[in-house]
């Protein structure tokens, strides 16, 4: 069994090494994202994995990887919007992802996230950067007292449910379908009312059409002057200018964002002697009331492990028996 991983990271590899190991395998490695000009380092291999954040920039990818013999088209991600599944269907290959790598790494970030916000400890962070030690205006919120409106609550958005019910907050969610696990402590209620009620809105949608700039101009008008918002599900999922916008007039008091919309052109890139062009990135890390990371939210120690695991075990499965637990 061969199989060829693209853009692999320097962590990643001990994993890698570790199931190539318990099942005898060859797993070789690219830095690269599969693309048109990569593609023909897949020839020879029996299957095919990826993580990336560029789009498979044409069909022609996928019309070589079946003329090469893969069967499938593994992600070691939750997000499989980078594959055109009408193209990868045309070519008869299976498309698996990995939709719960770990729950809990995401939701962490969230509390974090929510902690460091409502303590304003970014604003004292600036405050302190410029010798200014004064307390004033900057009283924080005690956990237990919010409401926190999740939007998405599923595998990660439950577990963030958890974490916060743990903690004697309020918690409140929409989603298309309500989880009866859930039902106990979460109360269920349409978009509008979530954003005009929640304390801190937190976002954990997967990106499809419908959920495309689900939050925008209106929606973020909709929240409380005083509420902070959370995206650590996908950038497109908030409209970027419409966010810097409300941020600048005040509309809402804060924010912190993992992801943001053509986040390709900067994540895990060391830019630091670039000049960065991007406005919305440029504004967002100008903000004192702002919190900006690259795509870290799901970065953890278990969910590398899982990543890589299930995307390798789901491989193996298709080469077998020609299925896998995690198809698209």
């Amino acid at each position: 069994m061969k199989i060829l991983m693209y853009s692999v990271r320097d962590d990643e590899q001990p994993a890698i090494k570790a199931w190539a190991q318990r099942h005898q395998a060859t797993v070789d490695t690219f830095d690269q994202d599969l693309n048109l000009a990569t593609v023909e380092r897949a020839k020879g291999y029996d299957g095919v994995v990826i993580v990336q954040h560029a789009k498979i920039d044409s069909e022609k990818v996928y019309q070589q990887l079946h003329d090469y013999g893969i069967k499938q088209l593994s992600l070691r991600s939750a997000g499989y919007d980078v594959v055109d599944l009408a193209a990868a269907q045309a070519n008869e290959l299976l498309v698996t992802n990995v939709p719960a790598y770990s729950p809990r790494s995401v939701a962490e970030y969230a509390l974090t996230q929510t902690m460091r916000l409502i303590r304003n400890l970014e604003l004292f962070d600036d405050r302190t950067a410029h010798h200014d030690f004064r307390w004033g205006g900057l009283m924080a919120h005690e956990v237990h007292t919010l409401t926190i409106g999740i939007i998405g609550a599923g595998r990660i958005g439950g577990t963030v449910a958890h974490l916060f019910h743990a903690l004697g907050a309020r918690v409140i969610a929409t989603d298309p379908v309500e989880n009866p696990e859930l039902a106990e402590f979460v109360t269920y209620m349409d978009q509008a009312s979530l954003l005009k009620t929640a304390d801190v809105v937190t976002l954990h949608t997967q990106l499809l059409p419908t959920t495309t700039h689900l939050i925008g101009a209106a929606q973020l008008a909709q929240m409380k002057p005083t509420a902070f918002l959370i995206n650590a599900s996908r950038g497109p999922v908030v409209d970027t200018p419409a966010l810097v916008a409300a941020l600048k007039e005040k509309q809402i008091a804060g924010a912190a964002i993992d992801v943001i919309e053509d986040e390709q052109e900067f994540n895990n890139r060391d830019l630091s002697e670039a000049k960065i062009t991007n406005p919305n990135v440029l504004a967002l890390q100008t903000m004192p009331n702002v919190i900006f990371t690259p795509h870290i939210a799901f970065y953890t120690n278990m969910a590398v492990q899982n990543m890589v695991d299930i995307s390798l075990d789901d491989v193996k499965s298709i080469l077998e028996t020609g299925q896998a637990q995690h198809q698209v």
